[in-house]
């Protein structure tokens, strides 16, 4: 799915901070010595400098290829040859050299799997605890095709701050910009977490070709199963295979949607052309 409907240059208010400094070197260093991946790497993060100058990253297990082919997303998609069941203490010294207080893991879509990696998610939350017992961890995950007996093992290993997984666009543009994922699947992941007692988090971008009343329906939609944290973000093209942006959203836009997502009874809202679900 490519286009090049959207050719004007970014607008000013979309400029992130390039890596630099010694945070940023440090943190490079983490992560190469630990031969860990990254979402900041390998989805094109445009906050990477921002955050990796702070000392921080999200890591991103189970490889760096995806078994699916979104039209939105930078991650290497494929057929994973490997499974490394030595990751999770990696993972959990990384967080330690690290000293983070807020750890936020990803991961790939593990189709090929049976359990789609939710015995290395759980291993990986369990050992991120055990090194680091006073570190929050919030898990964004993928939706292990519905399976509720697979997301009950990573459920089952207590992230302790935030259960995340996102909705990304609304319904009609689903199937063009998630292909193999469903709207109303990712909507009952989040439910079933929510029913198990955890706090839960998603996001939607914006700029994909979505309309004001879809947008609404999306964010109604998520505050009726009583989503806690939402993200609403700008969609920004990895290149000109992928979907194309439709438009740039104002910051005053991003603005006006965190309003009325407050108002509809989600506690949390960060809205805005930079934000991301990890960030």
């Amino acid at each position: 799915m490519s286009s090049t409907k959207t050719k004007s240059k970014k607008p000013t208010w979309l400029r992130a901070k390039l890596p630099s400094g010694p945070e940023y070197v440090g943190v490079r260093d983490i992560v190469d010595k630990n031969q860990l991946n990254t979402v900041c790497q390998s989805a094109q993060c445009p906050n990477m400098g921002e955050c990796w100058s702070r000392g921080t990253a999200t890591l991103m297990i189970l490889g760096n290829v995806c078994t699916r082919a979104c039209t939105f997303c930078a991650v290497q998609t494929g057929m994973p040859t490997e499974l490394d069941l030595a990751e999770p203490p990696r993972v959990a010294d990384a967080v330690f050299k690290m000293g983070l207080r807020h750890c936020v893991l990803t991961s790939v879509a593990r189709d090929d799997l049976p359990d789609g990696g939710a015995k290395v998610w759980a291993a990986t939350i369990r050992a991120v605890r055990y090194r680091n017992p006073n570190t929050a961890i919030e898990v964004l995950v993928p939706d292990f095709k519905g399976n509720f007996e697979n997301l009950d093992v990573v459920l089952d290993a207590h992230p302790n701050l935030l259960f995340n997984h996102n909705l990304e666009t609304v319904e009609r543009l689903q199937r063009p910009i998630r292909k193999t994922a469903s709207y109303q699947r990712s909507l009952d992941v989040l439910a079933h977490a929510k029913r198990r007692g955890f706090p839960i988090k998603s996001g939607i971008m914006l700029g994909l070709g979505e309309k004001e009343d879809e947008i609404r329906q999306a964010l109604l939609d998520l505050a009726a199963i009583e989503l806690d944290v939402l993200t609403l973000g700008q969609y920004l093209q990895p290149s000109p295979q992928y979907a194309a942006i439709d438009r740039w959203a104002t910051p005053e836009e991003f603005a006006r949607w965190k309003e009325e997502a407050l108002a509809m009874g989600i506690q949390v809202v960060e809205s805005g052309p930079l934000v991301r679900s990890s960030y």
